[in-house]
């Protein structure tokens, strides 16, 4: 008897957690304030125990399940127009009630982390867009990083919808953001996006597994790492964010006082211009810590008051010192640097700004053409110029802790890591359309297009609609100028973009005006994302006005000494932006040795040619990783397409 007492609250924890178990579950993407695709019949689907009856009420009808063998049903409601708010109910051996249900539009985004930077990496660009985006028929559902090689899950990590405004838009993806609006504003329906990216990510992470077969080499580095998994002599790992190892001594640290101190009295420093990097004002082949001192003079309006000090983008790591005291760092070289000063800190005349610099691989320093001051919103302090610098820490070796270890792997960047995760536990949703904006990732794979391609393909079959609208995002330029005709990493990518539209029912955001030189991130997502709008327009709302992509060749034909190239979408016509002549357009003969071409517009078409070149066979434009300059554009103010004819 005492042993059966014992048992009793064994037995009744048993109890309530099937009890427990049995009640109806539902995945993270249906739930309050959610965005349901119009005009296409819409599946609601979840888990409970076995042959549980399920209820769902919605809009005034009733639909009925019965949970299968493994816990799993379905209903589908019928098709409706856009509309909202409503209510839905869900009744079995629990009861659930869903709020803020709208009918519209669904989106889903996905790519690398020009998809994900969010509205609060680009709010000093876009201000009164933030400030106005009280729009609370778009809504957002942003999807956690999740890997995983081995199995497709049947839910995405948890998240929840948000409404568009001034706070919430700051989660946002700024491009997915910048395209709903858009749409929202034109066509008067709710738009959802749900936004499924992780950033430096490669293509083949995003495929099926079924799609890894057709390409023989992805496939056998699929089963290989599944089989160092089951054998346990790797562990995949998960990286949401680029991290580097923090580095807790060096002399400046090690100093008294420290070298941040406000009391402390440089000696022996060497001077430097910022922004730059120290290999190129005199240091040369060094990776590890650097000190930068600067006094700078600040007005008696701003004393005492709370300010933001901007100190561009960095290489690779900071924590960055105001009058000793820290006022922000960060672990890796992407994110600009936006640090907050409290109220108190700054006085009037002289203060002392102080950067301790961490450099892991590559050029050390920081980045030109970015915002470096210290304001407070009325004042402005230009901190460029003459600074001080002093070594802290030579590295003989990188110490970069985000580098793979010998026994472990990204699961994020493996073939099918993240369609596992964040794809296929979504295909059941019905959506609009896709809008993809990746390819930084897999610069230099030969057979992107191919990919490409295939994850089109792919994906239509996951949401069983052949001709789902998918929208891309062309690279935009990036990298330093070549002031002659060159071959291009970046070009092959976007040509490779280009080449999707082939595939019916695609649409392409021309981006190449919208990059920054020095920044693999930059902050014109507006140009993008409006783009990406165009481009749903024309396929995804079959409207026969819009002049999106811009113009694209259709044709070269050779005449003489001169090539002549047509163009399709050139809506009212072509144009050179900004006046004057056509830029970044080269032109070979036979041999392929491209030098840089005279080309005008003649009516609807482009004549190029170079008395270098008598006998022209080929052409290209904007045919670069940064193509500066290039100003092939339509009346309309959309770019041309880089392109080449010699593919």
């Amino acid at each position: 008897m005492i042993y059966f007492k014992r048992l009793l609250p064994v037995l009744f924890f048993c109890f309530a957690c099937n009890e427990l178990n049995a009640q109806i579950r539902l995945p993270h993407l249906i739930g309050n304030s959610m965005v349901l695709q119009r005009d296409k019949k819409i599946n609601i689907w979840g888990w409970a125990s076995p042959t549980e009856k399920v209820k769902v009420t919605f809009a005034k009808k009733k639909y009925h399940a019965i949970a299968d063998a493994y816990g799993k049903w379905q209903v589908q409601l019928k098709a409706m127009k856009a509309g909202g708010p409503y209510k839905m109910q869900l009744d079995a051996s629990n009861h659930i009630t869903l709020d803020d249900i709208l009918i519209g539009d669904v989106w889903f985004c996905a790519g690398q982390s020009n998809m994900v930077n969010p509205m609060e990496r680009v709010k000093e660009k876009y201000p009164d867009e933030i400030a106005s985006a009280n729009y609370p028929q778009i809504r957002n559902f942003f999807v956690p990083t999740a890997a995983d090689i081995n199995a497709e899950h049947d839910d995405l990590p948890p998240g929840q919808w948000q409404r568009a405004t001034p706070q919430n838009v700051l989660n946002f993806g700024a491009v997915s953001y910048f395209m709903a609006k858009k749409l929202h504003l034109k066509y008067k329906v709710p738009i959802g996006i749900i936004n499924s990216s992780v950033g430096g990510t490669p293509i083949e992470a995003w495929l099926s597994a079924d799609a890894i077969r057709t390409f023989p080499m992805l496939n056998k580095r699929l089963s290989l790492s599944r089989e160092k998994l089951k054998n346990n002599s790797v562990t995949a790992q998960v990286n949401t964010k680029p991290k580097v190892k923090r580095l807790d001594t060096d002399e400046g640290l090690n100093a008294n006082p420290k070298w941040y101190d406000a009391a402390f009295v440089p000696t022996g420093w060497k001077p430097f211009w910022l922004p730059g990097y120290w290999a190129d004002q005199g240091v040369r082949n060094l990776n590890g810590v650097v000190w930068f001192r600067k006094e700078i003079e600040v007005p008696a309006a701003m004393a005492g008051k709370p300010a933001k000090l901007f100190v561009g983008r960095i290489i690779d790591a900071d924590e960055t010192y105001l009058n000793g005291e820290k006022v922000g760092a960060i672990t890796y070289q992407y994110p600009p640097r936006r640090y907050e000063v409290r109220a108190g800190l700054l006085k009037a005349g002289k203060n002392i700004l102080v950067v301790r610099l961490s450099n892991f691989t590559g050029k050390g320093g920081f980045v030109p053409d970015k915002r470096y001051e210290l304001t407070d919103g009325i004042n402005h302090v230009d901190i460029r110029g003459d600074w001080l610098y002093k070594v802290g820490q030579v590295f003989n070796k990188p110490v970069a802790e985000r580098q793979v270890a010998a026994n472990s792997f990204s699961a994020q960047n493996e073939p099918t890591g993240l369609y596992n995760t964040l794809v296929n536990p979504a295909t059941h949703y019905q959506i609009k359309g896709i809008a993809w904006y990746q390819g930084e990732s897999n610069i230099g794979t030969a057979d992107y297009g191919a990919l490409l391609k295939a994850l089109i393909a792919d994906w239509r079959r996951a949401w069983n609609d052949t001709g789902l609208p998918f929208l891309l995002a062309q690279l935009p330029g990036f990298g330093d100028v070549e002031y002659s005709p060159a071959e291009s990493a970046w070009a092959l990518i976007r040509e490779a973009q280009l080449d999707a539209l082939t595939v019916k029912n695609t649409g392409l955001s021309v981006a190449i005006d919208a990059g920054e030189w020095n920044d693999i991130h930059p902050l014109n997502k507006k140009d993008i994302g409006e783009r990406l709008a165009l481009a749903a327009q024309k396929v995804a709302y079959h409207d026969e006005h819009t002049t999106g992509p811009g113009p694209l060749c259709s044709g070269a034909t050779v005449d003489g000494d001169h090539i002549t190239l047509t163009f399709t979408n050139a809506g009212s016509g072509l144009t050179v932006k900004g006046g004057g002549k056509l830029q970044q357009f080269a032109i070979a003969g036979a041999d392929k040795k491209f030098v840089w071409a005279d080309a005008n517009i003649i009516g609807e078409k482009v004549i190029v040619s170079n008395p270098e070149v008598p006998n022209p066979k080929y052409v290209r434009y904007a045919w670069a990783d940064n193509p500066d300059g290039a100003n092939l554009y339509n009346r309309e103010g959309l770019p041309a397409s880089p392109f080449r004819t010699d593919k």
